[in-house]
């Protein structure tokens, strides 16, 4: 599990939930430069992700918002964890918990985004463990790293 640095949730707000995909082809993760700016107006560099909508488990939102925000599809492989942080909307903190799960590429083409993201590539894993914005993705990619590592 990991905790992003920020101002402590108020305490008596809900927990937003949410899903996201770390999807490898051979040593390579899709990565998404969302529209939605980070603090300040910088550039984020993510993973899809996303709310999980009444009905759907996790894993099915997982690979929903890979399809939607990195162009691509997968086969679920196993959860990677939490990541935990808390954010600030319309003045107030708000806390956020997103289980990522490792997915193997099947089809696709990061091209093929939506409107969300301005941006999907393919990504070097070792790369993305550091280049990502956040400290809790750069820590679940690295997750993959060592699962994907050990498998060759």
């Amino acid at each position: 599990m990991s905790t992003e640095a920020a101002p402590a949730p108020d305490p008596d707000a809900p927990v937003e939930f949410s899903a996201g995909g770390v999807v490898v082809r051979g040593a390579d993760v899709v990565v998404i430069v969302p529209t939605r700016r980070g603090a300040g107006g910088t550039r984020v560099l993510g993973l899809p992700k996303g709310h999980v909508e009444p009905g759907e488990s996790p894993q099915q939102a997982a690979l929903r918002e890979v399809r939607e925000e990195a162009g691509v599809s997968g086969e679920l492989r196993e959860s990677l964890g939490d990541v935990r942080y808390v954010y600030e909307r319309a003045g107030a903190r708000v806390a956020k918990r997103v289980e990522f799960f490792l997915i193997s590429y099947t089809a696709g083409d990061p091209a093929d985004h939506d409107h969300e993201v301005e941006e999907a590539r393919w990504m070097p894993l070792a790369q993305a463990a550091s280049a990502l914005t956040y400290p809790g993705e750069r820590e679940v990619v690295a997750r993959a790293l060592s699962r994907v590592a050990a498998e060759r």
